[in-house]
């Protein structure tokens, strides 16, 4: 089953998130642009941007052992650049894609 994870809070912040891209791209990108970017497969949709409470990350994954795999890979990153914050992550009522 999908779930969702969205992250935000005050230390996750654009630049942050930037940075955390170009070390999980071995500073290739400072962009997600495709899954084919991502260290593991199973990721649905990725959305990153400001939002009224700050810079916020949305990811819909396909299942939760995809989520955990991602975050055994992005969890160092995170500590690296400062960002203590925890994602939440449920599982989506309804999901529809196009």
């Amino acid at each position: 089953m999908a779930v969702v994870l969205v992250h935000q809070g005050p230390t996750l912040t654009r630049e942050s998130y930037d940075e955390v891209v170009r070390r999980m791209t071995d500073g290739q990108k400072d962009r997600m642009e495709s899954p084919s970017d991502w260290p593991v497969e199973g990721l649905l949709v990725h959305v990153a941007g400001e939002a009224p409470g700050g810079f916020r990350v949305l990811d819909v994954w396909e299942s939760e052992e995809a989520c955990n795999r991602f975050g055994e890979i992005l969890g160092s990153h995170l500590q690296e650049v400062g960002i203590t914050e925890q994602p939440e992550l449920y599982q989506p009522h309804a999901f529809v894609s196009a």
